[in-house]
């Protein structure tokens, strides 16, 4: 499989070509990656803003569907054995399930177990249907992905979407997680949180994490999944190594 889409395979509304990027969360408890997010890159270098900024708003769930299949074809074709995280707008799942069932027809298709699939709910946008949310995940639930809430802290939905959904995992957004080891709000906010989640049995990734200070700090309060530039990088249609001796 080639990296780059045909002109002929974009989405309708997309100018540009595209493909994916992979950045993986370690476990540093047992040592393993426990999944590599999948991130749209241009063909040309260009970051994810820049890629979406060439969509059409009338056209974006169709893109968004065309890069979860991309990235499901992708991590196939690497032999990907980590779980494959897609993310997905909290709309677009709200009282549907299209999203659901493409990327399952995908991984299907594509020999990709179905239960490495891991869905994070974006906070880039107000959900308008939380119990409508929370039902088409449990209702997806029994094909065995995992669910995860990605930025958590740093816009929309925060503690009202994790109320209605408890999710497998949540990511700490990077703005909670920067110098942690040496901000005491940082510190006690995160604590409490992770205690929640405890209580919940919701697993904690921080994401964000660029210096060993930060990943010690996190690491005594209970929390051994991490995401950074400071273990990997996304590579672009490559699985990265881990510096897994970085913290």
């Amino acid at each position: 499989m080639t990296t780059e889409t045909r002109a002929g395979d974009r989405p309708h509304g997309f100018d540009s070509a595209y493909t994916m990027a992979f950045q993986p969360i370690v476990d540093l408890a047992r040592r393993e990656v426990f999944a590599h997010e999948a991130l749209v890159r241009g063909t040309a270098g260009e970051g994810a803003s820049e890629v979406l900024a060439g969509v059409a708003p009338r056209h974006r769930f169709a893109f968004h569907e065309a890069c979860r299949v991309k990235a499901i074809e992708m991590a196939s074709a690497l032999s990907m054995a980590s779980r494959l995280s897609l993310n997905v707008m909290p709309n677009d799942v709200a009282g549907q399930t299209e999203c659901f069932r493409t990327a399952m027809a995908a991984a299907s298709r594509c020999n990709f177990p179905i239960d490495r699939l891991m869905f994070e709910i974006t906070e880039g946008e107000r959900v308008e249907d939380l119990p409508g949310l929370a039902a088409a995940f449990r209702t997806f639930k029994r094909y065995g992905f995992t669910s995860a809430i990605d930025d958590f802290g740093s816009a929309y939905a925060g503690f009202e979407l994790l109320a209605a959904f408890q999710p497998d995992a949540v990511k700490i957004d990077m703005s909670l997680v920067r110098d942690i080891h040496i901000d005491p709000v940082r510190l006690t906010i995160v604590k409490g949180f992770v205690a929640t989640c405890g209580e919940l049995g919701i697993k904690v990734i921080a994401e964000g994490v660029e210096v060993p200070e930060e990943v010690r700090e996190l690491r005594a309060l209970g929390v051994d999944l991490f995401q950074g530039f400071l273990f990997a990088r996304p590579a672009v249609a490559a699985l990265p190594a881990v510096a897994w001796d970085a913290a």
